[in-house]
């Protein structure tokens, strides 16, 4: 497992950045932690290198944004609203997994044995307890690869 500490909201939108830029048609992200852990601003370094020049935001309540890229397509969801695997048929999910562009997904542990065996994990989690009074806590990245492809990103990363 692959780990990373940023301090600051734009040190996690650079580590989007630098996931991007290793990033090809038909990888998967799938993005947990709990809320305010940086996951919006992971997608948005993401969405920063693969060309894209909207302002991203969490779908929360739309479950899907779609951004064209100069690079590569990001197709960005959100399933925290979902409770059960039989929603997903409706999100669109699945007519762009492994497809052209990136897929991006917010709160996709909960349905890790619909996404597939090919798909990068990655968990952020805040580090309140290290944090002073009034301060905004690091946040602790980890990267869990499943398959070939998301080894290679991740190695790429270390």
């Amino acid at each position: 497992m692959t780990e990373f500490r940023t301090r600051t909201a734009n040190e996690t939108i650079e580590l989007g950045r630098r996931i991007g830029a290793v990033l090809r048609d038909g990888d998967v992200l799938v993005l947990n932690g709990d809320l305010g852990a940086g996951k919006t601003q992971l997608t948005k370094g993401i969405a920063d290198a693969l060309g894209v020049v909207e302002s991203v935001t969490s779908p929360t309540f739309t479950i899907q944004m779609v951004y064209e890229g100069s690079e590569l397509a990001l197709y960005h969801f959100d399933l925290y609203r979902l409770e059960d695997a039989e929603q997903l048929d409706d999100t669109g999910l699945f007519d762009v997994l492994g497809a052209d562009g990136v897929c991006v997904i917010e709160w996709g542990d909960k349905f890790a044995d619909q996404l597939g065996d090919e798909r990068l994990d990655i968990c952020l989690m805040r580090l309140d307890d290290m944090a002073e009074a009034g301060e905004e806590p690091a946040r602790l990245v980890c990267l869990e690869p499943h398959g070939p492809r998301a080894q290679q990103i991740a190695d790429a990363l270390a």
